[in-house]
């Protein structure tokens, strides 16, 4: 006794699967690990500088 149902829409059901689906995604590109600062401070330095500016010399994006 005094449990409480709630009543949850189909509609909302489906919002929160695709909200969980989101983030499970999201976290799969964007590891909380982050290996990609250690792979940057392990690469050669002409491969550092050009990671800092994305623009090469003739102002385009490389």
């Amino acid at each position: 006794m005094g449990e409480v149902i709630r009543f949850v829409s189909k509609s909302e059901r489906e919002r929160i699967r695709l909200i969980w689906e989101a983030r499970a995604i999201y976290d799969s590109v964007f590891p909380a690990a982050d290996p990609v600062s250690e792979q940057r401070d392990k690469a050669p330095a002409t491969h550092r500088a050009n990671s800092a500016n994305p623009q090469g010399s003739d102002g385009a994006f490389l």
